[in-house]
């Protein structure tokens, strides 16, 4: 049974709350989250090495019973965005083995101390809870300062969350404000307050409700004049909106165009190299170290999470890599059809190579050999140097 907290090295209570004002409850910053995580559940798991092979199959389809590929990773990019740690613990089967994995809110976990040894307590939806020794969990962090072994608060956030909630309450009020019809009524003769009120009321009901189809407004002699009071209408500052938007984009590292998906290759590029590819490079480490033991690590076993980062790339770019990578051996024809999101064909993991390319020190000798034996400078294989006509591949 768990005996007490455990403490950290610099006295810190690891135990989770979310703060009322979660940045996953404003819409700017849920757009930036789920950006962010929409583009890390595009990464593909791959194991090397020989150890747990088996599990492949599972990162690639379903790492647990409740979610595919897709939405594991999502769902631990979202957890990691929101509260800066997320856990993420081993399923095992009867005997013990792993069989798959699954992420955790922050919030329903604490670490405690059992006998010296660190566990992970962790409760699930319904109610009921679960421990793991804390060795075994993976832990994926971000804005980590303070604490030794998890991520910062959003606290950094909160005056732009502020801000955020105080431009939309203004946008609201003012939105009622200039959408109403007021009118201002001058009294002519002294009327006791509650007399006042009993005339607003009645001029109200008879002018300004549904029921006046007229479009015309009476007034008797207790009011010396009535005039309608100008509403313009409500616009946002636009500086203001810019400014908080530009803060909440620096502290998720993103940007409108990310977020409305009409980026240019070279902002997509940015984005992966700023965002994508750490997350990637966390989520692979932790992975690894969470499957494997350090003998197979040592032997070459890991887990890497890889994206085809080339689909976001113009059909220039695409063209020239194809083409290029292609007749050099450095790409096969399947991986030709990745580039341009196509299916793979049968035989496709063949390599080609231009045949016309040869070693400096070796031009001009391959034609002397062929003028020494047949008489002419021309090669017989039909391949001459800077051909780039057909049959110049081969098969390698």
């Amino acid at each position: 049974m768990p005996t007490g907290y455990f403490k950290m090295l610099n006295g810190y209570t690891p135990v989770f709350t979310n703060a009322p004002e979660s940045v996953y409850e404003m819409e700017i910053t849920r757009a930036a989250i789920h950006s962010f995580a929409s583009f890390c559940s595009k990464l593909k798991p791959e194991i090397s090495g020989s150890a747990k092979k088996h599990l492949e199959r599972t990162l690639q389809f379903k790492p647990n019973p409740f979610q595919d590929t897709t939405k594991f990773i999502y769902r631990v990019a979202t957890i990691l965005a929101v509260n800066n740690t997320a856990f993420i613990v081993p399923i095992e089967d009867e005997f013990g083995g792993l069989v798959g994995y699954y992420p955790l809110l922050p919030q329903n976990c604490e670490v405690l101390d059992v006998g010296g040894v660190p566990y992970l307590r962790y409760t699930f939806s319904n109610g009921q809870r679960a421990a793991i020794e804390f060795d075994r969990v993976g832990v994926l962090t971000q804005f980590q300062y303070s604490d030794d072994f998890f991520g910062e608060t959003n606290a950094a956030l909160r005056p732009t969350m502020q801000l955020i909630h105080t431009q939309n309450q203004g946008i609201i009020n003012g939105v009622k404000n200039s959408a109403s019809i007021r009118f201002l009524a001058k009294i002519a003769n002294m009327l006791a307050p509650e007399d006042i009120a009993k005339e607003r009321k009645r001029f109200t009901e008879d002018n300004l409700s549904a029921d006046n189809q007229s479009g015309m407004i009476i007034y008797d002699q207790k009011f010396a004049d009535v005039k309608q009071v100008d509403s313009k209408p409500f616009t946002v500052n636009a500086l203001q909106m810019q400014q908080i938007n530009e803060n909440v984009f620096n502290y998720f590292g993103t940007c409108l165009e990310i977020l409305q998906n009409r980026y240019t290759e070279d902002q997509w590029n940015a984005y992966y190299e700023g965002k994508i590819e750490p997350f990637a490079l966390q989520l692979s480490l932790v992975m690894s170290n969470m499957t494997f033991t350090p003998r197979e690590i040592a032997h070459g076993n890991a887990i890497t999470f890889t994206a085809n980062r080339l689909q976001y790339a113009s059909n220039q770019t695409k063209l020239n890599i194809s083409t290029q990578l292609f007749d050099r051996g450095l790409l096969n024809r399947n991986g030709v059809m990745d580039i341009w999101n196509m299916a793979h064909v049968e035989g496709g993991e063949k390599y080609y190579i231009r045949k016309e390319y040869t070693e400096i020190s070796q031009l001009g000798k391959e034609g002397a050999k062929n003028a020494d034996s047949e008489g002419s400078g021309i090669p017989t294989d039909g391949v001459t140097a800077g051909d780039g006509g057909d049959g110049d591949g081969e098969e390698v």
